[in-house]
């Protein structure tokens, strides 16, 4: 099978990010494939959900449900340096990767690493770093960490799962810099409460899944892309970059669904390619 070609990878994906690194006006953000991306702002940058590797079609190789590969990885995850912040929105591999955080954590000793605060023990433990090393959030909670602050939104996947102490296991992000607003659902599926949560904060850029839910294929489910568009639409964000989708053979969707029903209700969006870039400019 031939992959999809990223439309910059390794060092030069890095020397696109450096000839953004001193853009004091703008922010810019790059798909690193599945949920994963790379921000960046005043010559700071963010990870978000990255999956780096081939840990999941080592995995399942053998298996009944095959993790087969569809696209180019973008950038080799020992090639990021300089990174502020990482995240990870939940602990299902392809956005809570030890081949891909390891690596980061290790060459960025300054990072901060964002995570639920319910996965604090799995994280530790896959990631090999010590307990009190990430930053744990809830829903209702929000972290500061330079000039970015992460708010907490539930995520439902299939459920709204709390540990013992009722902290989410499934999270998406608000994330707050400068001006603007990013929401980064992590995985989810549609709860009437995520229109409440949100509006407030007046979303510039929602980065949704819609991959949908299809109990056949034996994983948790998201929104379909009829769903993000609605979701960026009520929510009033200014646009929406799906994703989710073109990582594996048995999960993934058809990105010109999700442009046509955002056409469809006047949704602005914006398709990335794995790799590609976008621009606040584009606001």
């Amino acid at each position: 099978m031939n992959l999809i070609p990223a439309a910059v990878k390794d060092e030069a994906f890095i020397a696109e990010v450096e000839k953004y690194q001193d853009d004091r006006k703008n922010f810019h953000l790059w798909w690193l494939g599945q949920s994963g991306y790379l921000l960046l702002w005043k010559g700071k940058r963010v990870l978000i959900d990255p999956y780096l590797s081939d840990s999941l079609t080592k995995k399942y190789a053998a298996t009944n449900k095959p993790h087969i590969r569809m696209s180019e990885r973008v950038v080799d995850p020992q090639l990021l340096k300089n990174i502020l912040i990482v995240s990870s929105s939940h602990n299902h591999t392809d956005h809570l990767d030890g081949e891909t955080l390891i690596p980061i954590i290790k060459n960025n000793p300054g990072v901060t690493f964002i995570i639920p605060e319910a996965n604090r023990n799995f994280v530790c433990e896959r990631v090999q770093i010590s307990k009190d090393f990430p930053a744990g959030l809830n829903d209702e909670e929000s972290i500061a960490i330079d000039e970015f602050t992460f708010y907490g939104i539930p995520a439902k996947h299939n459920e709204i799962e709390k540990d013992e102490n009722g902290n989410c296991k499934f999270m998406g992000y608000v994330i707050r810099f400068g001006k603007w607003s990013i929401y980064h659902s992590g995985d989810t599926l549609w709860y009437d409460e995520m229109i409440e949560l949100l509006k407030p904060f007046e979303v510039d850029l929602a980065l949704l899944p819609i991959n949908g839910n299809d109990p056949l294929r034996g994983v948790a489910g998201n929104l379909s892309a009829k769903e993000a568009a609605e979701l960026g639409k009520e929510i009033l964000a200014e646009i929406v970059i799906p994703c989710h989708y073109d990582m594996f053979t048995f999960n993934t969707a058809d990105p010109k669904e999700f442009k046509e029903e955002a056409e469809e209700i006047r949704q602005p969006y914006r398709i990335l390619k794995i790799g590609g870039r976008f621009d606040s400019n584009d606001l």
